[in-house]
């Protein structure tokens, strides 16, 4: 292959990954080792939701600048960085809600609003929010800006749903699984935007995680498996290393 012909392969390719299902199993384990990495570092270590948060902040902003600068698509720096938004979503969620005293409801509302409005200035200054398309620096920004809100959101939403609901953490899974479930049925018998379909997704995902994360870590008499927080988050990590490095991961192929 000549020059010109590796060039424009290059620019036809995305730098986010393909959406497979090979994407949405680890992005579910993404999220759920976000719950339970966060929880250990904010609750188990006790350093509290605020500082927290900055150090996970500190990560996913360098996290993002090493995604960013790459030139093409790593699938270790993207699910590094998938991993990093969901710890910051963690802690800046419970920070929000309980420390500045929000609320879940509150803070699902926020929080809702932030992500609506960075879809929107997104979709105004790129005149597209379909992951194909990031390719850029610009793109990408605003694709991992949106990402952290939804991580956010999503955290916050099934915390509300497990708790203030009254469903619980296997009832809110059952719960999340099924809206992902009619969005699946959408993308195939539907014809729902597939962009729209995606981002419901993503943010979906969050809170299944989520309550999934509490459901392994909590005591039992909450519901919960009542295991370490730090072994949990060992367990989802070698499994997100291994499908990263022994399972195929792809550029997505931009649709312009």
């Amino acid at each position: 292959m000549n020059e010109d012909s590796k060039s424009t392969t290059n620019n036809a390719l995305s730098k986010v990954p393909e959406v497979t299902l090979i994407f949405w199993i680890i992005k579910i384990v993404a999220t759920t080792l976000g719950e339970t990495g966060g929880d250990a570092v904010s609750m188990s270590m006790n350093l509290g939701y605020l500082v927290s948060t900055i150090i996970f902040a500190v990560i996913f902003i360098a996290t993002v600048i090493a995604q960013i600068v790459a030139r093409k698509f790593h699938p270790i720096t993207y699910w590094m960085t998938i991993v990093a938004s969901t710890t910051v979503g963690t802690t800046l969620a419970d920070f929000a809600t309980r420390s500045l005293g929000i609320g879940y409801t509150g803070g699902t509302a926020l929080l809702l609003a932030l992500l609506l409005a960075s879809l929107f200035v997104w979709k105004r200054v790129m005149g597209s929010v379909a992951v194909e398309d990031v390719s850029s620096s610009r793109s990408e920004g605003f694709y991992w800006v949106t990402i952290m809100f939804s991580q956010t959101l999503g955290t916050a939403l099934g915390d509300w749903t497990a708790d203030t609901a009254d469903l619980g953490y296997l009832g809110a899974a059952a719960v999340f699984g099924g809206l992902l479930a009619l969005v699946v049925a959408a993308r195939f018998w539907t014809k729902i935007s597939r962009t729209t379909l995606f981002w419901t997704a993503f943010i979906l995902t969050r809170p299944l995680g989520a309550v999934v994360g509490d459901f392994l870590d909590k005591p039992a008499a909450e519901g919960g498996l009542a295991m370490s927080r730090f072994t949990a988050s060992a367990i989802l990590t070698l499994f997100i290393v291994a499908c990263v490095l022994i399972l195929p991961h792809r550029a997505a192929r931009r649709s312009h």
